[in-house]
């Protein structure tokens, strides 16, 4: 039997999160569920988003006993029909928008959580379909990374992946910098086989290099979303390259508008790079509502098979930068207390599977009744059940540009301890909707993590402010956002690079 899983308003019209049929394809299976559930439910179906396990899927697809079905309402996204648009330029009224958005390191249709994958896959992937749900045609362009991907790949009604053939399948992200010549020229190239795009869209400096190139060759604005930049990770202790502190400062220079994730960001753009305020807009991430939102811990903790008492939890790529060997040194400082913390991520870079030897080595070190659980990255639809089965979300990070992983826990309504840093300062009032942390030192993250295990009221009343204020953060506003922003530089002349 096949399972069909369904969310938010969908979910609400069924009465049930879930149901059970037998195996056929997609289609066969929502027939069935519309042959349950009525004319509201059916009503609905045509504006969901329809995945297999985690990933896109269409009408005609294969499922079996052991597949999960979600449909998704658009409710961070939108309709998926475009929508009459008072507030942006008429340009969007004469003609269709086509954006060709970069993503030359990583792909939006890689699980997020592992290798070169985190938030940025996240925010390509639902920036592109909240873009597309309002009538913007999207292409994203990526390396290729494997033989056996197709040409193209149509991800849903309005984005389309292309893989562009440049270099070895097996390039670390540290020599993609020799291939951005060819991978520019690819693009181009592709580009120009279709219908005109009108803007283009980098994400990380690579992305940017590439788009600055194109700029020139296409004459088409370049809008940029660095996600992280590279001086402000070396004032972390990061060590990162001449070429990219150059780069992303022609980058800067070049680019329309730079988007920054979050004020923090913004002004690092400025006191870091010098770059014109004019040509920087903050553009805060969002959260999918229809998987992200609070529920029964008990239930969750049950469906998951979690041990009872408290469980502390880490979410993201196993690397020094995003501070995981903090989670696992703070339960050690909690000497008589049964934990658990689950870390679910994946090992990240050349580094990352030494790295995950060295945090082993850190767990063997911890009491008998401290117990670490590894977890792999996990799709949505089940990650969000993760954040509602712990007490405490633990974000340790030493740079991050925005923080997704905490507005996510917010969402759920789980309460986070966070570093204080980037973004992360923007997104969490402290002692209002989180804690905020100043340094690494374990010691403070026990004291922070002990407030709210020994303060359920606290904690509570955070985790209900921190749900409160994640509502105001969508995909949909991203997209609206953009539209914007879009729309202002259109009607400007390109940017002469200085």
């Amino acid at each position: 039997m096949a399972t069909l899983r369904l969310f938010a308003s969908i979910r609400e019209i069924a009465g049930t999160s879930e149901i059970t049929f037998e195996a056929g394809t997609v289609e066969e299976l929502i027939s069935e569920a519309i042959k349950n559930f009525g004319k509201d439910f059916a009503s609905l179906v045509p504006t969901c988003r329809i995945w297999v396990n985690g990933n896109p899927a269409n009408m005609e697809d294969a499922v079996t006993s052991a597949d999960e079905v979600a449909l998704l309402p658009p409710v961070s996204g939108g309709s998926l029909e475009p929508y009459p648009d008072q507030t942006h330029s008429d340009y969007f009224h004469k003609k269709d928008l086509h954006v060709a958005i970069l993503s030359m390191h990583t792909s939006p249709l890689i699980q997020p959580g592992q290798g070169d994958s985190g938030g940025m896959n996240v925010y390509i992937r639902e920036v592109a379909a909240a873009l597309a749900h309002r009538g913007v045609q999207c292409t994203i362009y990526v390396r290729r990374w494997e033989a056996s991907l197709p040409d193209e790949v149509h991800l849903e009604p309005g984005v389309d992946i292309v893989h562009i053939h440049a270099g070895q399948f097996d390039l670390m992200k540290e020599e993609l910098p020799n291939i951005l010549e060819e991978f520019t020229d690819k693009v181009a190239a592709d580009i120009n086989s279709r219908k005109s795009v009108d803007i283009i869209h980098a994400n990380y400096w690579l992305s940017g290099i590439v788009g600055h190139r194109l700029k020139h060759k296409l004459d088409i604005p370049l809008v940029t979303t660095f996600h992280t930049l590279g001086e402000a990770k070396n004032e972390t202790g990061d060590h990162e390259s001449i070429e990219r502190i150059v780069s992303e400062q022609k980058i800067i220079g070049c680019s329309e508008m730079i988007i920054a994730n979050s004020l923090i960001e913004k002004m690092q753009l400025h006191s870091l790079y010098n770059a014109p305020n004019e040509r920087v807009r903050v553009n805060p991430l969002g959260v999918e509502h229809a998987f992200f939102s609070p529920g029964n811990q008990k239930a969750a903790r049950s469906a998951l098979r979690l041990p009872n008492g408290p469980i502390l939890m880490y979410v993201g790529r196993l690397q020094s930068l995003k501070g995981v060997e903090v989670a696992i040194k703070s339960l050690k400082e909690f000497e008589n207390q049964e934990m658990t913390l689950l870390i679910v991520g994946g090992a990240s870079g050349p580094q990352g599977e030494s790295h995950k030897e060295n945090l082993r080595a850190l767990i063997e070190k911890l009491p008998s009744n401290k117990k670490v659980i590894f977890i792999p990255p996990q799709p949505h639809y089940i990650l969000s059940t993760y954040y509602r089965a712990a007490d405490i979300v633990l974000v340790p990070s030493r740079s991050e540009s925005f923080g997704l992983v905490a507005l996510e826990s917010a969402a759920c309504g789980t309460p986070v301890v966070a570093a204080s840093v980037g973004g992360l300062k923007d997104l969490i009032d402290d002692g209002v909707t989180g804690i905020l942390v100043n340094g690494w030192d374990p010691i403070d993250y026990k004291n922070a993590i002990n407030q709210l295990l020994m303060n359920p009221l606290k904690s509570t009343e955070i985790a209900m402010n921190a749900a409160e204020k994640a509502k105001k953060y969508s995909w949909g506003q991203t997209a609206e956002n953009l539209l914007s922003i879009y729309a202002s530089i259109l009607s400007e002349a390109l940017v002469d690079c200085r």
